[in-house]
C-alpha cells in the first residue's frame, strides 16, 4: 500500500468531510449515509436503489417468511386447522416488518430509500481494508459504503422477530388445539433458532449473497420443487391437479423461478430477457414427462427379467 499523499485520503474508504463547501478535518471514517467520491471526500448519497438492490432485499425479506411457512407446515401435521392461519399470521408480521423497516430507513416516514451504490464486492467488507499509510499506524475507515443494504436487513429480522413475540404465541394458545402442548409452539422455537443464523449470514455474508442470491434461488427452487414431487408421488398431470396444496406449491416455485431469471437477466435489455420467462415451467413438464422412465420399481423390475 502506497503512502498516501497530503492532499488525499489513504486506502479505498477513507475521506474527509465537506462542511459548507469547505473541507474539513484529517482523513478518517465518513458519516453514516455517506461514502468516499474520486476525491476522497465524503459524499451524501442521494441515489435510490436500482432494479437488482430492490430484488436483493426482496430476497433476504423473503427467508424468514419461506422459513416460517416451512416449519408450520412441518409442526402443524396434516390434520391441523391451524396452520392456515399461522401461514397467514407469518405474512402479515413480515409485511408489517417491512413497512417499518422502510419507514424507520432515511428518509424516515417515506415508503423509500436512499442508497449508496454497491460498486465491487469490497463495498461490503470495509473492516477489511483499514490503511497503514506509515506501515505502523492504522487508519480506522469502517463505515457502511453500501448504506442502507447492510443495515436495513438486520433491522427488518429485528422487527420479524419482535412481531412474531408478540402476535405468534397467542395466536398459537388460541388455535392450535389438536396439537399437543410440546407440538403447537415448536415452529416459534424453530424461528427463535433461525433469526440468528440469518442475522450472522447477513452480516458475515451479505456481500457473498448480494452477488449469488439469483443462483441460489434457482437452484435451491429447482431442487425442491423436485423433492417435493418425488415426496408426493407425483408422475403426471392427472396426480398433479388432484390435491390444491400441490398447485400452490407449484405456482409457488414458478414464482421463485421467475425471481431468479428476472435477478440473473436484471431486465437491462426487455425484449430480450422477458422471453426468459418462458422457461419456468420447463423444469416441472420436463419431470412430468420423465418421471414414468426413472420410477424406481419399474427399473428394479426390468432389471430382475434381465431387460
Amino acid at each position: 500500500m502506497a503512502v498516501a499523499m497530503s492532499s488525499t485520503c489513504p486506502g479505498l474508504y477513507c475521506g474527509k468531510i465537506l462542511l459548507n463547501g469547505s473541507i474539513e478535518g484529517e482523513c478518517g471514517v465518513c458519516p453514516r449515509g455517506e461514502r468516499t467520491n474520486m476525491q476522497k471526500i465524503c459524499e451524501k448519497c442521494t441515489e435510490t436503489p436500482d432494479l437488482y438492490d430492490w430484488l436483493y432485499l426482496g430476497f433476504m425479506a423473503m427467508l424468514p417468511l419461506v422459513l416460517h411457512w416451512f416449519f408450520i407446515e412441518w409442526y402443524s401435521g396434516k390434520k391441523s386447522s391451524s396452520a392456515l392461519f399461522q401461514h397467514i399470521t407469518a405474512l402479515f408480521e413480515c409485511s408489517v416488518a417491512a413497512v417499518v423497516t422502510l419507514l424507520v430507513n432515511d428518509p424516515v416516514g417515506q415508503l423509500s430509500i436512499r442508497s449508496c451504490r454497491v460498486q465491487m464486492l469490497s463495498d461490503w467488507y470495509t473492516m477489511l481494508y483499514n490503511p497503514s499509510p506509515d506501515y505502523v499506524t492504522t487508519l480506522h475507515c469502517t463505515q457502511e459504503a453500501v448504506f442502507p443494504l447492510y443495515t436495513i436487513v438486520l433491522i427488518y429480522y429485528a422487527f420479524c422477530l419482535v412481531l412474531m413475540m408478540m402476535l405468534r404465541p397467542l395466536l398459537v394458545k388460541k388455535i392450535a388445539c389438536g396439537l399437543g402442548k410440546s407440538d403447537r409452539f415448536k415452529s416459534i422455537y424453530a424461528a427463535l433458532y433461525f433469526f440468528p443464523i440469518l442475522t450472522v449470514l447477513q452480516a458475515v455474508g451479505g456481500g457473498l449473497l448480494y452477488y449469488a442470491f439469483p443462483y441460489i434461488i434457482l437452484v435451491l427452487s429447482l431442487v425442491t420443487l423436485a423433492v417435493y414431487m418425488s415426496a408426493s408421488e407425483i408422475q403426471s398431470f392427472k396426480n398433479l391437479v388432484a390435491k390444491k396444496k400441490r398447485l400452490v406449491v407449484l405456482f409457488s416455485h414458478w414464482l421463485l423461478h421467475a425471481y431468479g431469471i428476472i435477478s440473473i437477466s436484471r431486465l437491462d435489455k426487455l425484449e430480450q430477457d422477458l422471453p426468459l420467462l418462458a422457461l419456468v415451467p420447463g423444469p416441472a413438464l420436463f419431470y412430468l414427462l420423465t418421471a414414468r422412465f426413472t420410477e424406481p420399481n419399474r427399473i428394479i423390475s426390468e432389471g430382475g427379467n434381465g431387460h
